[in-house]
């Protein structure tokens, strides 16, 4: 188990990014959020096995690729108990 933060830039607002993403999200073992930043990017916290957590991204990459010019990925410690994936505002 482990949890990743990628911050996505790119157009990444306001083209359905976190919809995309929690859809994505739900079709896998992870957990975690979502959410845009003022800066414009879009920040993802994910939390599962590494496998689930790769084809998430891989898939989330392979719907918005025209959208995202970078993803930068960073490890955060687990949390336990999470419950699922969400968009938080």
């Amino acid at each position: 188990m482990e949890r990743r933060e990628i911050r996505f830039t790119g157009r990444v607002q306001g083209v359905g990014f976190r919809a995309t993403a929690r859809a994505i999200a739900a079709r896998h073992a992870v957990t975690g959020w979502v959410r845009n930043e003022p800066d414009g990017s879009v920040l993802m916290q994910i939390q599962g096995a590494p496998a689930e957590i790769d084809r998430t991204l891989d898939e989330l990459n392979r719907a918005m690729q025209r959208n995202i010019t970078a993803a930068d990925s960073s490890a955060r410690p687990v949390i336990d108990g999470e419950p699922m994936f969400e968009i938080r505002y």
